[in-house]
């Protein structure tokens, strides 16, 4: 995984609350077991009519909004326990989500695969849409040092959580295999220690 550290970019809005992982990525595309590919059926059943032929109601389909980040209802995630969910959403660019609220499995899987979840209280989660509705290009950064966003032209930011351990990860880009390889001398020598 690429680094973490800090984003700035606009944002898509997607104010749909209950936003389950089936919606995210359709049971039918499941079948690939590569993470790459999953981007272009994100949302699939919202982007494309049946036939087919592009929804140009559906926000991502709107070229008047464009970013890494992706604001969304509440109760981001429900539903299945999928990890393709945020391959997808990975896959398309999103590199944030903010909601004010996740599933706790996909919140898991987002931050296992990259992606940092960013659970802001129902206000400020609102404020993001306003400012976002005002101005498509109104820029958004994301600092994970400070676990902080912020709405660049107002000042305006909140606080998020962030268990200390994904948040090392995501810094560093690793994985959780990437982790333990990271702390191998710690880990010999707490085995020396134990004969």
């Amino acid at each position: 995984m690429d680094p973490f550290i800090r984003l700035i970019s606009s944002a898509i809005p997607l104010s749909i609350e209950n936003v389950d992982t089936d919606q995210i990525i359709p049971a039918r595309f499941l079948k690939g077991t590569s993470r790459k590919g999953f981007g272009e059926n994100l949302f699939r059943d919202w982007r494309y009519h049946k036939d087919g032929s592009i929804n140009n109601d559906f926000v991502l389909n709107d070229t008047t909004y464009s970013g890494k980040i992706l604001v969304a209802g509440d109760n981001f995630g429900c539903g299945s326990s999928r990890e393709h969910a945020a391959w997808a959403i990975d896959d398309y660019g999103f590199n944030v989500v903010v909601s004010s609220f996740f599933a706790d499995i996909f919140k898991g899987n987002a931050l296992n695969n990259g992606v940092l979840p960013i659970q802001v209280t129902p206000e400020y989660l609102q404020e993001l849409f306003n400012e976002i509705k005002k101005d498509a290009n109104t820029q958004i950064e994301v600092d994970l040092q400070a676990q902080k966003i912020t709405l660049i032209a107002t000042e305006s930011s909140a606080s998020f959580e962030i268990s200390s351990y994904k948040k090392t990860c995501l810094i560093n880009g690793y994985d959780d295999i990437d982790f333990l390889i990271s702390n191998t001398s710690e880990i010999e020598e707490f085995e020396k220690a134990q004969v």
